[in-house]
């Protein structure tokens, strides 16, 4: 176990120094963990329900959804949730954006732009450089998770309770997703949550009911990395030379747990970063 944490934990990530920031969705606090065994600390708490997704900005700066709360279930009509940019030492934010469907998974491209989705609506929405908002980028029931992939061609996303498997979105025609991972029969129960991607852009997904987590190397072929924790919402590869470390796998769960994940090691993953 690398740490505890009091709440539901929806997003995970970890900055170039090894440190790993967390967001429970209950509260809405975003905590920072020095190294693995160190305490979590909360150093901020998002302006309107849960906290989401996390995701890095070409400044170094971090946003933080809000908005994953039971909105979510109308969030394609409220457009209630948004987020906000985070000075990754102190805490302190400004908001950044509005008017979004929800920020479950988020993910940044290297000129900035944002994606953002909800698994419990139908919308995915952009945010460009110039921080205008296009909440229905895309219509995609149930996405979840968000990662880009090496040249920002594709955002892949988690299918989790609508026809659940794995999708990769192409940015140029986002009205064309290619179907990665199909589950059926009991598997269809087993709930895919916020994924990330190896050094070879393969998808590494936790099952959330189904207390796995696997990694895609073929369409409709994963093998199984981890099993026994169940409520696995996010996985997120470290950065940097200590702490939350690069090519380690890390794990959050909506218990509070953050675990390594052994079967996951790649030398050359890290962290999604611009």
């Amino acid at each position: 176990m690398a740490a505890t944490v009091s709440g539901a934990l929806e997003g995970l990530t970890v900055d170039d120094r090894g440190r790993a920031f967390t967001t429970d969705a209950t509260t809405g606090r975003v905590f920072r963990i020095d190294a693995p065994g160190a305490p979590a600390v909360p150093i901020a708490t998002v302006p309107s329900g849960g906290a989401g997704g996390l995701t890095w900005t070409p400044r170094g700066t971090l946003l933080v959804g809000y908005g994953a709360d039971a909105r979510s279930f109308v969030g394609d009509t409220l457009r209630h949730a948004g987020m906000i940019e985070m000075d990754p030492n102190t805490g302190a934010w400004t908001p950044y954006a509005a008017g979004l469907s929800a920020v479950n998974g988020v993910t940044t491209a290297h000129d900035g732009t944002v994606y953002a989705t909800n698994d419990f609506g139908s919308l995915i929405g952009r945010v460009n450089p110039d921080r205008t908002v296009q909440a229905d980028w895309a219509s995609f029931p149930s996405a979840n998770g968000a990662v880009l992939g090496r040249n920002d061609e594709y955002l892949y996303v988690a299918r989790t309770f609508t026809n659940p498997g794995v999708s990769r979105i192409p940015i140029a025609n986002p009205a064309a997703p290619q179907s990665l991972l199909d589950l059926t029969g009991g598997d269809a129960l087993s709930a895919p949550d916020g994924l990330t991607l190896d050094s070879a852009d393969r998808p590494v997904v936790p099952l959330n009911t189904a207390g796995q987590v696997i990694r895609i190397d073929a369409p409709n072929q994963y093998c199984i990395l981890s099993s026994g924790n169940p409520l696995t919402s996010v996985v997120s590869y470290g950065r940097g030379s200590k702490g939350f470390s690069a090519g380690r796998l890390f794990a959050a769960t909506f218990t509070g747990v953050i675990y390594e994940v052994p079967g996951g090691f790649d030398p050359n993953a890290r962290t999604a970063a611009p």
